[in-house]
């Protein structure tokens, strides 16, 4: 069974940083895209960046430069920087992973950041 598990959230000040961790086990196929989404309660989950099998990359706007998504060591993992965080980059961010074989993206079930002015 494919899952998705994030970690790296936590409590941050305004300005930090901090660096999440998606990796996907229980399945031998490499995911041709990775995602990285957010969400508060009460709002739609927003996409914040995307990374494809060849490694090309792309960002929300609300990232400016801030944000940098990246494959990890290990297979089927991704990271993400997030550096000088604002208060408003509070909500919880998802993974999300998409192969040919199938119609739905897998998705985990997120981790929580928290940023405080």
């Amino acid at each position: 069974q494919v899952q998705l598990v994030e970690s790296g959230g936590g409590l941050v000040q305004a300005g930090g940083s901090l660096r999440l961790s998606c990796t996907g086990t229980g399945t031998s196929i490499k995911f041709d895209v990775m995602k990285w989404h957010r969400q508060t309660p009460g709002n739609q989950r927003e996409l914040v960046a995307t990374i494809t099998w060849t490694g090309t990359t792309t960002y929300a706007e609300f990232t400016r430069g801030r944000f940098t998504i990246s494959e990890g060591n290990a297979r089927n993992t991704i990271n993400l920087q997030m550096n000088n965080l604002l208060p408003e980059d509070t909500p919880r961010y998802y993974c999300s992973a998409e192969t040919p074989q199938r119609s739905e993206p897998y998705w985990g079930r997120g981790t929580q950041v928290t940023v405080s002015s």
